[in-house]
């Protein structure tokens, strides 16, 4: 298999689907809401998914697309090659702020990550890479992770989750937010392992994530020596929903052994 090409052909899909992302802010976009109120999509999500998936389907054929809006394969195992996609991740900062968001896709090999990619679409900033070459930002090579202490580090974290709910007990995160040097949420976790990958936070945690989120940018973040788990420290889960954290190496291991308590 054509790594190289492949890799190729599917930056200039990402940048034209970027193209037709900024151009789409010149026509209507109409919102849905899926099964949460707050969970929202655009007929721009379904159109630019569809466009992946034609051309994918035009020119390879034998490969699966697991894409979040739900045009792609039904996808039950990691066999093959399969492309893993969020059309536009952050979508609700792409409809009121029109920007924060990204595309985001990984492709797979019979379940290991082959090549990553997250384009942040509003500032044309790219951060991409390929299995044991390294990960980029633009055309700048990404610099090894060092690890940060946790009362140095800043950590991407949504603030529902340091309030009273029902997946993680909250006191250990909220100790966690006091003893860091700060937090951040994006509302994107494509941008947010991007930006854990290029050294601008330093973890970055999630209880409910699904594959397309994180299969790009798990790929990047562990070029650059980050650590990607659940917060059980195990591999995430790439056919459904899982808890997710990235974060440099003794950070990540700190973070779990003494704020995580899952309930």
């Amino acid at each position: 298999m054509n790594w190289g090409s492949i890799d190729r052909y599917a930056k200039s899909l990402i940048k034209e689907a970027g193209h037709k992302i900024r151009v789409s802010f010149f026509s209507t976009i109409d919102i849905d809401s899926k099964a949460d109120a707050n969970d929202l999509v655009t007929n721009i999500d379904r159109d630019i998914e569809r466009f992946f998936i034609s051309r994918i389907k035009r020119d390879f054929p034998e490969h699966r697309i697991f894409g979040e809006e739900g045009f792609g394969d039904e996808i039950d195992t990691l066999d093959g090659v399969i492309w893993m996609l969020d059309p536009i991740d952050g979508t609700m900062n792409f409809i009121h702020q029109k920007r924060n968001f990204a595309i985001s896709l990984g492709i797979y090999l019979d379940g290991i990550g082959m090549l990553g990619y997250i384009y942040d679409v509003m500032n044309d900033d790219f951060y991409h890479a390929a299995k044991d070459e390294g990960a980029y930002y633009n055309d700048e090579r990404l610099a090894t992770l060092e690890n940060t202490p946790l009362e140095e580090a800043i950590i991407g974290v949504n603030a529902s989750w340091v309030a009273p709910n029902r997946r993680i007990e909250h006191m250990p995160i909220a100790e966690m937010v006091h003893k860091c040097r700060g937090t951040r949420s994006y509302g994107s976790a494509a941008m947010e392992l991007a930006y854990v990958a290029s050294g601008r936070i330093d973890a970055y945690l999630s209880l409910r994530l699904s594959p397309w989120d994180i299969a790009g940018g798990m790929i990047i973040a562990r070029e650059v020596g980050a650590i990607a788990t659940n917060m059980k420290g195990e591999a995430p889960h790439l056919l459904g929903q899982d808890t997710f954290i990235v974060a440099k190496p003794g950070l990540h291991d700190e973070i779990l052994k003494n704020h995580i308590l899952l309930k």
